[in-house]
């Protein structure tokens, strides 16, 4: 994997948690226990793709500049996009899209949700 910091800077944003889904094979990236993105494994146990949440012209955007990014992997094609983590995403930019990920989800909170993690 290309990006060895991933994992610790997407527990770094306020109020995330994850998890393991075992029967998909996710590491799942959590904001008031809604998902902004996940770490899918490959059939031989390593980590291959990150699906994130984007607007969908940014989304369709970076698909055209980016071979490593593609529409989501098993999640709607519209909102979501798959980037490989062997890929050559520059790391600045990926930083910048988990980010945009994180942020569209907590955006999606209700108020109050909103504040208790602001608050924690």
């Amino acid at each position: 994997m290309n990006y060895l910091w991933l994992n610790e800077y997407l527990l770094a944003m306020k109020g995330v948690t994850k998890d393991f889904k075992e029967e998909w094979q996710w590491t799942r990236y959590l904001i008031g226990n809604k998902m902004f993105a996940a770490i899918c494994k490959d059939e031989s146990g390593k980590d291959s793709i990150i699906t994130i949440k984007l607007n969908p012209a940014d989304g369709n955007f970076l698909r055209t500049q980016f071979q490593d990014i593609k529409p989501g992997y098993y999640m709607n094609k519209i909102h979501w996009n798959s980037i490989n983590l062997e890929g050559a995403v520059p790391d600045v930019l990926m930083k910048d899209i988990t980010k945009q990920s994180y942020q569209l989800v907590f955006k999606g909170l209700t108020k109050k949700i909103q504040k208790e993690i602001e608050e924690s």
